[in-house]
């Protein structure tokens, strides 16, 4: 009988000993192992080690919805897709690209965020300045000639017309008269209409009532040419566009869709490990432009470089973000779900909002 009790008490005491170590195994079973990668604002880690950012609160929320427990690891931009590949990772939720060669060795989920490449390149620190410069710039002066141009063209048509029969307003020597016919043709195309002159032949005021409508298209088109003449000569560098890039040193991250990019069209880059770094060699003059993906590029612009910085407007290749899966994963259709539930609240505009801006 003693001999039995002995027995039971040593396999409580085994049984005690061992159950939290299969506790914690199983948990360690259930736990899914999510890798990431700072990428601002996508993914930004704090000070405390723990991430935040766009990304982030996506995941967060899907998670929510799946009831899926996970821990969130740090990796590199390869490691993302490699690891999901080869199984280490269960998920890779990031900045992460949506391409032909990474949808071939692994799946992705429907996008959530779509953006593009920009092009990075140094600027003028002081826009007031290149404002003023820009005055200055033989693109701003080729604008003001042709619009002069127009202008004196259209009011020598009109003085053709009137200098006979409407002496009064546009009489007097040759000079006197194309001067005033300019003058009405200025007012007429900046709609400020004096009245002080006006056509009275027929010839005249039909060349008048076609120059009020035409005007109301040249004076856009003039418009758009003195502000992009303004806002290229900003530009400290030579990079105006996509195509100034074959001619000076551009840079781009390793493996990265904008690397995919570069090679597709040609352009030699060099490599990098961070945006950060592309950015400061950018402001320090070791680097004439960085393509990267729009957003991040704007961020962290804005938050460390100021105006030493300034991305170009331009669009130059569409980018789809999403999570990465381990191809034909069994959980695909439950995150696109609880994804697209996501993405359609009002929250998750208050999270794009208070990230990227309105």
């Amino acid at each position: 009988m003693k001999k039995m009790r002995r027995i039971i008490t040593i396999l409580v005491f085994c049984l005690s000993v061992t159950m939290p170590s299969i506790a914690q195994t199983n948990d360690n079973e259930i736990k899914q192992v999510i890798a990431t990668k700072v990428a601002p604002p996508f993914v930004i880690k704090n000070e405390d080690g723990s991430f935040e950012g766009i990304s982030i609160a996506l995941w967060e929320r899907i998670a929510e919805l799946t009831a899926t427990d996970y821990a969130l690891t740090e990796a590199s931009l390869v490691e993302l897709v490699a690891g999901v590949e080869n199984g280490r990772f269960d998920a890779s939720v990031a900045a992460l690209t949506v391409n032909a060669q990474r949808e071939s060795v692994i799946d992705f989920t429907h996008p959530f965020y779509t953006t593009g490449l920009a092009i990075a390149v140094p600027s003028e620190g002081n826009r007031w300045m290149s404002a003023v410069k820009g005055f200055f710039s033989w693109e701003f002066l080729v604008a003001l000639s042709a619009l002069c141009g127009l202008l004196l063209a259209v009011g020598a048509l009109l003085w053709l017309f009137e200098r006979k029969r409407n002496a009064e307003m546009f009489g007097g020597s040759t000079q006197q008269g194309l001067g005033a016919s300019f003058w009405w043709a200025a007012v007429t195309m900046t709609t400020v209409g004096y009245g002080d002159k006006a056509p009275v032949t027929f010839g005249g005021r039909v060349i008048g009532f076609i120059w009020m409508f035409a005007a109301i298209i040249l004076i856009s088109s003039f418009t758009a040419a003195i502000a992009t003449s303004l806002t290229v000569s900003q530009l400290s560098s030579s990079v105006k566009g996509l195509e100034d890039l074959p001619n000076v040193r551009v840079g781009t991250l390793a493996n990265s869709a904008s690397s995919a990019f570069l090679q597709k069209e040609n352009i030699g880059f060099k490599r990098l490990e961070s945006v950060e770094e592309g950015l400061s060699q950018l402001a320090s003059g070791k680097l004439d432009a960085l393509v990267y993906d729009k957003p991040i590029l704007q961020y962290l612009t804005k938050n460390n470089f100021g105006d030493s910085i300034l991305i170009l407007p331009e669009v130059i290749e569409r980018q789809d973000y999403a999570i990465a899966l381990p191809e034909n994963s069994a959980q695909r259709e439950k995150f696109n779900t609880a994804l697209l539930r996501v993405i359609e609240t009002d929250e998750w505009q208050e999270i794009l909002d208070n990230y990227l801006g309105k």
